[in-house]
């Protein structure tokens, strides 16, 4: 499904509703001036104060035994005689476990109480499938029952209605199915460094269409006589409406890209980010929560992880990326002022099996530990290590312990202060990760 911003931009669209939009637009864009007014009145209340939780997905299944390695059991060293990592190399943590080398900037974290490590983390059943797994951690559902919305769309529903658009900010070219909604809400930039709509003589954007114009004209050029938004009536479409739909995306769509530019370009970030793409949106988070944007919660991603060949060095590159760019990440806050307000969750989809295979990688596995990180997290290890023994595993995976909704249970309790309860479907017991 195309992005609200993808749809629009499109000259089809513009071009096919151009005619059209004055008739249906009169009788509704008072109402959404208003909740525009409602929306500034809120930004400069929780723009600057309330926790802000960063949500990074390592898509495609990270190695969870080759990223916290437990370099003092002798499992992992039969089961992994070509990629298991030699105890001399790794970063230890304590006298079992350690990070893969790659991950400077976990230890510094680590060293400074800014990195909790929740072992074994997973769900009953566990799915094998990309999509399947991605799915149920998005929407927190049992791995046998489909759910239409996703936690982080619930929780906008549940506790915050009336807010700003970008209550939820994703870096990607759609919106993760975890903002999926009843209402929907949340904005996705696809390349926040050139996120502007541009008039045709300011130049093109990259795909060469032009979306200022048919915003600006769906935002102002309203009636036959070139009325403004103030000068509407109060008429209403209802939120099921497409036209509703379309209204809301223009409004929102000028408005919040005028925002975000403006944002990132007041804020200097201070300290240096390493150069790759995972970097370059922290870099842009750092700036936009410095800057007071009413986010509660930024989605990220961070692909490569379906180390299925040749995993030796691809994952040490993934992980120095991810090591490096969060370690930046939040020395660049706490330089801002801004660290005990922010909370980073770090999950993939799944962990990889025990084994390694005949091409120099592994497979598909099911439970692997999850990161927190910030200013107000417990450090250290939570939860029981997984056992490495034969017997003790899932069909050659390691088994879960913790349910990944718990996590979650404690980040909305926690951190969101918000009852989990309506959003998770039943009660989870919260780990006490966070606050």
């Amino acid at each position: 499904m195309q992005s609200r911003r993808s749809f629009l931009r499109t000259s089809a669209v513009g071009g096919s509703f151009a005619a059209t939009v004055p008739g249906f637009l009169a009788g509704t864009f008072q109402s959404l001036s208003a909740e525009a007014e409602a929306r500034s009145a809120t930004q400069a209340k929780t723009g600057r104060d309330t926790p802000i939780l960063v949500v990074l997905q390592l898509a495609g299944g990270n190695d969870g035994l080759n990223t916290v390695v437990p370099f003092a059991n002798d499992e992992y060293h039969r089961a992994r005689p070509h990629l298991g990592l030699a105890a001399a190399d790794v970063l230890k943590l304590n006298d079992q476990f350690g990070l893969h080398p790659a991950l400077r900037g976990f230890q510094v974290l680590q060293d400074q109480g800014r990195l909790a490590v929740v072992h074994g983390v997973g769900y009953p059943n566990p799915n094998r499938s990309h999509f399947r797994s991605t799915e149920i951690w998005a929407t927190a559902s049992d791995s046998q029952k489909v759910e239409r919305h996703g936690w982080l769309g619930r929780y906008f529903d549940h506790a915050c209605s009336g807010q700003d658009p970008t209550v939820g900010v994703a870096l990607g070219r759609t919106r993760p199915q975890a903002f999926a909604a009843q209402k929907p809400s949340g904005i996705s930039l696809e390349n926040p460094q050139a996120y502007q709509y541009v008039e045709p003589d300011e130049g093109k954007m990259s795909d060469g269409g032009s979306g200022r114009p048919f915003y600006r004209q769906m935002n102002a050029e309203v009636g036959p006589s070139g009325g403004t938004i103030q000068n509407l009536g109060s008429g209403h479409l209802t939120v099921d409406d497409p036209r509703a739909f379309l209204e809301r995306t223009a409004f929102t769509a000028q408005t919040s890209s005028d925002t975000i530019q403006r944002l990132a370009a007041k804020v200097k970030n201070e300290v240096s980010y390493p150069a790759n793409a995972l970097a370059a949106n922290l870099k842009l988070v750092a700036q936009l929560i410095a800057g007071g944007l009413p986010t509660r919660v930024f989605y990220l991603s961070h692909g490569g992880y379906d180390t299925h060949t040749h995993q030796l060095g691809a994952h040490a590159r993934l992980l120095r990326e991810l090591g490096d760019a969060l370690a930046a990440f939040v020395a660049d806050l706490n330089a801002l002022g801004q660290l005990d307000r922010v909370a980073v969750l770090t999950f993939s989809e799944f962990g990889r099996r025990v084994a390694e295979n005949q091409s120099g990688g592994t497979d598909h596995g099911a439970g692997a530990p999850v990161f927190l990180l910030g200013g107000k997290i417990r450090p250290g290890f939570h939860g029981p290590a997984p056992s490495l023994a034969p017997a003790d595993l899932l069909n050659g995976d390691v088994r879960h312990h913790t349910d990944f909704r718990a996590i979650y249970a404690d980040l909305l309790e926690h951190w969101l202060g918000t009852p989990s309860t309506p959003i998770l479907g039943r009660t989870f017991p919260p780990l006490r990760l966070v606050g």
